[in-house]
């Protein structure tokens, strides 16, 4: 026998032997022996991770929370949860969309107000970007925004929308975000910190995509440009200035600002104030600063009142 057709006999029994006991486990819960079966889980997942049989402990600790939120267990199944990403981060488990999707299932099912879904959200994040200091994988805050979205959680929605690169699901959440919460005299500002805040990110594509996806989709404003509202023609011209790099624009904003609102010049070489300190990110001046990132990471939602 070959060794590769002795490895796929090897991993063939590993199937066979996680699924009867898979079998024996799912009869203990039904049964109602919660408790027994959540201590046995953990004791095969130590088991199976001393033996380094990494893909045998994630499938049974994955399919073995899910079994638990099938039984409203919730503190079993979210202790089941962190024991798949122990598995990921022990065994180096490469970042990948069906690894994402999995996370995703799991922080779905959670208790929307339980402290153990905070913890594994912040612990997975941390994961998919390999360490402190990060914000966490697009694709993963993509995920979690939609489930957020699906749970009228507008607010913590927009917060993983923007860590994502998914503008335009960003901007039809904005749309349902508005129509069920806001004022009408507010849809234009719903998209107006939307696009500053994917501008401050260093993410351009989005910022534009938000825009013209909500401009386009919500029912209360009118085809443009130019729009009724001036902050929307406001974002618009902002929109083309960073995308035109026009400096001289911004020059005049923070002159503006400096007259009219008491902000001071700032003593730089680079173009000052809060516009132009926007800009100078955007067109890439100085390197990108990890205390800053990092006190994103920590910073919560900017809410509309």
């Amino acid at each position: 026998m070959s060794e590769q057709e002795s490895l796929r006999c090897s991993n063939a029994r590993n199937r066979g032997g996680v699924q009867r006991v898979e079998g024996k486990l799912r009869a203990s819960v039904e049964k109602g022996d919660y408790y027994e079966a959540h201590q046995m889980y953990r004791t095969l997942f130590f088991r199976y991770m001393s033996q380094a049989k990494h893909a045998e402990a994630r499938e049974l600790m994955y399919n073995g929370a899910l079994l638990f939120f099938s039984y409203n267990q919730q503190n079993s199944a979210a202790d089941l949860s962190m024991l798949v990403l122990e598995v990921f981060e022990k065994s180096e488990t490469k970042v990948d969309d069906e690894v994402l999707e999995c996370l995703a299932k799991l922080f779905s099912r959670m208790d929307p107000n339980s402290p153990e879904r905070v913890a594994f959200v912040s612990r997975a994040l941390k994961w998919s970007t390999g360490g402190p200091g990060k914000l966490g994988h697009p694709k993963l805050h993509q995920l979690l925004a939609v489930t957020l979205w699906k749970e009228q959680n507008y607010s913590e929605s927009r917060y993983h929308f923007l860590h994502s690169s998914d503008g335009e699901g960003c901007a039809q959440m904005l749309v349902e975000y508005s129509a069920s919460r806001g004022y009408r005299t507010e849809i234009d500002m719903f998209v107006a910190q939307a696009v500053l805040q994917f501008l401050c990110l260093k993410n351009k594509n989005s910022a534009s995509v938000v825009f013209s996806t909500y401009t386009e989709k919500h029912p209360s404003i009118e085809k443009g440009p130019p729009f009724v509202q001036p902050l929307l023609n406001f974002i618009w011209f902002l929109l083309l200035a960073v995308d035109g790099g026009k400096l001289t624009v911004f020059t005049y904003l923070d002159r503006i600002g400096q007259v009219f609102f008491g902000v001071p010049p700032k003593q730089s070489p680079s173009y000052g104030g809060l516009l132009g300190n926007l800009l100078n990110s955007l067109m890439g001046s100085g390197e990108e600063d990890d205390g800053a990132e990092e006190a994103q990471e920590d910073s919560s939602p900017i809410e509309l009142d």
